[in-house]
């Protein structure tokens, strides 16, 4: 039987392990950590439980990416309640802005920016509409072999069949090749400002180099619905989880995997930092290319070994944890904001804030609430300072601190006055706590469509999470575990290696 390792217990090696566990492949998860999750995950610090990275959680609509993945891995439910607004963006004029998922949403945005916001709008949400229907059927995106071209074709050929009449509109085709910006030529600047926030959290970059079908795509998440889970981020992949071992499959955390063995071009054996070996016929990493390199060395396939020694443009996260008195919190206030201070949109100038939901009473104490504040940071400047100035590293730590704390003070006003906990975070910290390379998160920013890796690395050598399509958010990671799952079905189908009564879906999976 092909043994099957997957490194790391984000959503897409979850995704991933619970459909092929569900298959009757022999799967196994090597997680570094004591929980499942990665920068989705839920951590505990004196009795408060704080979403690591990943606060927003989408696509679990009938028929949405979650719903998919659900019905591949055999989950009944979520432990998801919906949220409506799903977030409240805060201007600089002072104005705040909901992002309602319902039909609140057009006259919300009529009354912030105007009529002659109505064409982009419109333009977003067809656009949207389109590559998220081409989305769920999982295209292979880029194409690595002839059958993944026909493939790529039959999905869109079924995605313009779906409605009779219907015509690839010329707009995609030039969208495919220019920015977001490209449709707000004329667009007023408080328009501007609230999309080019909302793409750096959904696309990592601003409308003037996010493309414009990523970003049409990215914008839509509100839309789409957001939702809380009970347990925090954590509870989506402690869910998975359990598919993944009741679907047959195994999970060992405190498991750092050191190396892969590989001979004769493929991976034989994963060892460990705890001395541990098991033999891999076939190995997915839920890594970043970085971490990957790095397991690899001198075995790597060519593109890993090209890489810069640090991601060019991507981001790290500044992240400031606070326990918080509820008795602080207002009335009715919504469990998500973005506050936008001023350009350039990141460093603390633009600050995503996070409460755990009150009826959630085990995320804080009795009468205390978790807030996860978070800011896109350079990577270089941070690893600049840690090993040669620890001093300088933490009062940079410090004034980072009191910027998103004063940030989340034009919403909260007595949020200092109120914390019995304030713990600040840099990209130092993720890597040290989620083992992402110097600490790069969110993935690619979205600037082409060509951007994203395909997930082949090489014989028995697979890539999932953000770094390949369809890119950043748990929904995506998911699409990207599913279409991971349906390739590598699809070549042990060929090799006799899956039960011959797989559930139907798993079957549609496997023509996908």
């Amino acid at each position: 039987m092909t043994n099957i390792v997957i490194i790391g217990a984000g959503v897409g090696g979850l995704t991933t392990a619970a459909i092929l566990a569900r298959a009757g492949l022999n799967v196994l998860v090597l997680e570094a950590q004591v929980y499942p999750g990665g920068c989705a995950g839920t951590f505990y610090h004196q009795k408060y439980r704080f979403d690591a990275g990943a606060t927003v959680a989408g696509g679990f609509y009938p028929g949405g990416p979650m719903d998919l993945v659900a019905q591949a891995a055999g989950i009944e439910r979520w432990p998801a309640h919906e949220a409506n607004p799903a977030m409240v963006v805060h201007l600089p004029d002072g104005a705040a802005v909901p992002r309602w998922a319902d039909e609140r949403r057009h006259n919300e945005r009529r009354h912030a920016f105007g009529l002659q916001s109505d064409a982009f709008w419109r333009w977003q949400e067809q656009t949207a509409d389109d590559l998220w229907n081409l989305a769920l059927r999982l295209p292979p995106w880029p194409p690595q072999s002839p059958r993944e071209a026909v493939q790529l074709v039959k999905a869109g050929l079924g995605w313009l069949g779906r409605d009779p009449g219907r015509r690839l509109h010329p707009h995609l085709i030039l969208d495919a090749g220019r920015p977001v910006a490209a449709h707000m030529a004329h667009a007023p600047e408080n328009l501007r400002h609230f999309v080019d926030a909302q793409l750096l959290i959904a696309a990592q970059t601003t409308s003037r180099y996010a493309n414009a079908l990523y970003g049409a795509a990215a914008l839509d998440l509100p839309r789409r619905g957001v939702v809380h889970l009970a347990g925090g981020m954590g509870g989506l992949a402690a869910t998975l989880a359990k598919a993944v071992e009741q679907n047959g499959g195994q999970i060992k955390y405190k498991q750092t995997v050191t190396r892969l063995v590989i001979k004769q071009n493929r991976p034989v054996a994963i060892e460990t930092k705890r001395h541990k070996t098991f033999p891999a016929d076939l190995v997915i990493a839920n890594l970043t290319p970085w971490n990957l390199a790095q397991l690899m060395g001198d075995s790597a396939p060519r593109r890993l070994r090209r890489l810069p020694a640090q991601p060019q443009d991507g981001w790290g996260a500044f992240v400031t944890y606070v326990g918080l008195d509820a008795a602080a919190i207002p009335a009715d206030f919504a469990l998500h904001h973005q506050l936008i201070r001023q350009e350039p949109l990141a460093e603390g100038n633009t600050v995503f804030l996070s409460l755990s939901p009150a009826w959630d009473q085990d995320r804080a104490p009795i009468g205390r609430r978790a807030v996860t504040l978070s800011t896109h940071t350079r990577l270089k400047d941070w690893w600049a300072l840690y090993e040669p100035d620890r001093a300088a590293y933490e009062a940079r730590k410090q004034i980072y601190a009191d910027r998103l704390l004063d940030a989340a003070a034009t919403v909260l006003p007595s949020i200092r006055e109120a914390a019995d906990l304030v713990l600040p975070g840099t990209p130092v910290t993720f890597q040290r706590f989620t083992q992402r390379e110097w600490g790069w998160v969110g993935g690619f920013p979205q600037t082409s469509l060509f951007r994203t890796w395909a997930p082949k690395l090489g014989p028995g050598l697979w890539l999932v999470g953000d770094s390949i399509f369809p890119g950043q958010s748990t929904a995506a990671v998911a699409l990207g575990g599913m279409r991971v799952a349906a390739s590598v079905l699809q070549e042990q189908a060929v090799r006799g290696s899956i039960r011959q009564d797989i559930p139907p879906l798993l079957s549609q999976v496997m023509e996908l």
